[in-house]
């Protein structure tokens, strides 16, 4: 299996980084080994107060629990799942004011990953009083890993600072937006990542970390801010949850490797190394004709499941399907981002006080459908995340290869129903993985209902060595068939466990005979 579920702890840690575990002192509160983590922390951050959790979501709960109340609002590039999740936890809306062109997956713009300044101006505007801070995602991970800008990250802390608004940064693939800036704006192509930085952390009041993506760790993240009163809350938050101030929650030798990490992951050679290794497996995909979110990011290559799957409809999750194929055809694991992650509650019932005039700012903030009116629906990406310094140029070319669209088989149906002697022959289109199916025409529906509800098939096919597996979707529920292929008589020889199968379902679809 090739694991690219998240690129979250699942990198190769380095050898000076296994070194420095040897040296993690494990002392309960004012661990030298915190006191070499805070120092990094600042040198790069710039940040007053360095506050360790055991991972950034931890973070992001502290962060929250100490500053969001019910009914507030937290705009964003795009929230991650967690931050959101976090939010919503404490009674807050979480808003993305994504850039037009951000969710238009094929068009090749440089920093797609920025803050709409035009909405978030005028969020600020009428809405002051409910917004405790605003945060920017760095790389903007929910639309394809792509870079902020650091003009855009200018114009959004100059409107923060004029509205006496706190902005925070989702921080955890910051080196990479880092080197993308270098790369691509003017003016930074002679600055090293860690100089660029620590200017964007300038612009900012504080931070969420997981120092499982840029900290080249398993495990680990942190809250840093300069606002004391602020970081005093949280070091009490911390204190409940996570631990004493000094481990929140981390091993001596956690705090160690992490320190190491945040060096390691600012160097041009290994970020250079980062980027390019996603950029070989993307130009690989695009090859195969694979529609993905371009240009690619920094940590991960993102389908543009919709557009690869145009005959699934969005209220059947095509990204989600793609998954699930993608993991039969190849053993490649990857995670879904579009309806089943990102998924709301329909719109509320109206209420009677809906198109009355708002006298005050609160009337104004509790009728504001957030979710429904500020954010445009989401495109149905499937992502590959790609573990640090874990796999090679071959693991890559696999999963390419896994994507590629074969050749179409036809063949002869015939529908079998207990209740029913006569034969029902039909033609109908298989194809050899789900893949594939880019013709509406693939699905077609049976005559009959199976089991109450009717049948969108859709054949997965492969026969390898004289076996093979047919495999029939239906809305409710999944089956799998295995057979022998008998390529004399043309005829599929199933299994006793198959028959017992062909017994429960009673009707399926029956390759017959091949059509040349």
């Amino acid at each position: 299996m090739i694991d690219l579920l998240t690129d979250s702890g699942t990198g190769a840690m380095s050898s000076q980084q296994w070194a420095a575990v040897m040296l993690g002192d494990e002392s309960y509160a004012g661990s030298p080994s915190y006191r070499k983590f805070e120092q990094v922390v600042k040198e790069i951050f710039g940040y007053r107060h360095v506050i360790p959790t055991h991972q950034g979501r931890a973070a992001e709960r502290i962060l929250f629990r100490c500053s969001v109340s019910d009914g507030d609002i937290v705009p964003n590039n795009a929230h991650f799942a967690t931050t959101l999740a976090n939010i919503e936890a404490q009674g807050g809306k979480a808003i993305n004011f994504m850039t037009p062109e951000a969710m238009e997956t094929s068009k090749n713009v440089p920093f797609k990953g920025n803050m709409n300044i035009e909405k978030l101006e005028e969020k600020l505007s009428t809405c002051r009083a409910r917004i405790p801070l605003v945060m920017i995602t760095i790389t903007n991970n929910m639309v394809g890993g792509e870079p902020v800008s650091m003009e855009n990250i200018k114009a959004v802390s100059k409107l923060c600072r004029a509205h006496g608004i706190p902005l925070f940064f989702d921080a955890c693939r910051f080196a990479e937006n880092a080197w993308f800036i270098k790369i691509k704006e003017e003016g930074y192509a002679n600055r090293t990542p860690k100089e660029i930085a620590r200017e964007i952390f300038s612009y900012g009041d504080g931070c969420t970390m997981s120092a499982k993506k840029d900290g080249l760790a398993n495990i680990g993240g942190f809250l840093a801010m300069n606002d004391g009163e602020l970081a005093s809350k949280c070091r009490k938050e911390l204190l409940i949850t996570e631990g004493f101030t000094t481990y929140g929650g981390l091993a001596g030798r956690d705090l160690e490797a992490i320190a190491v990490g945040l060096n390691e992951v600012v160097e041009e050679e290994y970020l250079k190394y980062q980027v390019g290794f996603v950029k070989f497996l993307a130009d690989l995909l695009v090859q195969n004709q694979v529609p993905i979110v371009t240009p690619p990011g920094g940590h991960a290559v993102y389908i543009d499941a919709g557009a690869m799957l145009p005959h699934i409809p969005r209220e059947k999750f095509p990204a989600w399907a793609l998954g699930c194929a993608l993991y039969v055809e190849g053993g490649i694991r990857g995670a879904e981002v579009g309806g089943v992650m990102l998924g709301k509650p329909g719109k509320p019932t109206a209420t009677p006080s809906e198109g009355k005039n708002v006298e005050n700012e609160d009337d104004a903030v509790e009728n504001d459908d957030v979710f429904e009116s500020e954010e445009e629906e989401h495109e149905e990406l499937f992502r590959l995340a790609i573990p640090r310094r874990t796999y090679t140029e071959s693991h890559m070319r696999l999963v390419a290869v896994s994507t590629e669209k074969p050749a179409l088989k036809t063949f002869w149906f015939i529908t079998c129903h207990r209740k029913y002697c006569q034969s029902e022959y039909r033609k109908a289109v298989v194809y050899s993985t789900v893949l594939s199916a880019t013709v509406p025409s693939c699905a077609t529906r049976m005559s009959r209902p199976l089991i109450g509800w009717p049948l969108y098939f859709l054949c997965h096919v492969r026969v390898m060595q004289g076996r093979g597996a047919l495999v029939a979707y239906h809305e409710n529920f999944h089956l799998s068939l295995v057979f022998s292929w008998n390529t004399k008589s043309q005829r599929l020889v199933y299994t006793e466990k198959t028959q017992v199968i062909l017994d429960i379902f009673h009707d399926i679809y029956i390759p017959l005979e091949s059509v040349a």
